[in-house]
């Protein structure tokens, strides 16, 4: 898969609706209970939106691959990932970060210094199965030439978004109904995943 891939999910990544990006209750607008727990919440509360992912907050394996594994071209290896959200379409740019080798035949992701960059936009961007709490969607990014598959939340303050995706037939027990974001459900390439695959995205 390619580490644009990832990129793109990095996307991971969605869009919503209904009470805007006001998160603070006032007298006109009381905090009623979650405000980002169904689709068309989620998808309008995004639009417009930039959503940063960066340091700490990129997973040790995105899509489901090591950050320090070196697959060619698809290389999960990150510096930077950008998602503009318009027209309810996800534009993700992902800033590649660069291998190095730190002892013969072992290598690390440098989060530091970028070494190239994937730019890839969905076609579409489907939300489901949105726990009434908020605390999990169902989401499926479809860029055409590959699908990313997972779950997510949006924080109920409204300041961060966390996906956990993987590619399109690769990953089975990632979905809410699974677990919740992060939860250890996923079996990966046909075993146990151990690793980190949660993308944690600030919303601008």
């Amino acid at each position: 898969m390619k580490k644009q891939l990832l990129s793109a999910v990095m996307l991971c990544t969605l869009g919503l609706v209904g009470c805007g990006d006001d998160t603070t209750p006032t007298p006109g607008n009381p905090d009623t209970g979650p405000k980002y727990n169904t689709a068309d919440k989620i998808s309008t509360y995004l639009e417009g939106k930039t959503l940063v992912m960066t340091g700490d907050n990129i997973p040790s394996h995105p899509n489901g691959y090591s950050e320090d594994t070196n697959l060619g071209p698809n290389t999960q290896c990150y510096v930077l990932v950008t998602m503009t959200v318009a027209g309810g379409q996800y534009r993700v740019v992902g800033d590649l970060g660069t291998l190095r080798e730190t002892s013969p035949g072992v290598q690390k992701c440098d989060r530091t210094t970028k070494s190239g960059q994937s730019d890839f936009t969905t076609k579409t961007v489907l939300i489901e199965n949105v726990k009434e709490d908020g605390s999990c969607f169902d989401v499926t990014y479809n860029f055409g030439i590959f699908k990313q598959m997972g779950r997510g939340q949006v924080s109920q303050d409204g300041k961060t978004l966390k996906v956990e995706l993987f590619f399109e037939n690769q990953a089975t027990g990632s979905r809410c109904a699974d677990g919740e974001v992060g939860a250890p459900t996923v079996i990966f390439n046909k075993q146990p995943f151990t690793g980190n695959a949660v993308q944690t995205y600030t919303i601008q």
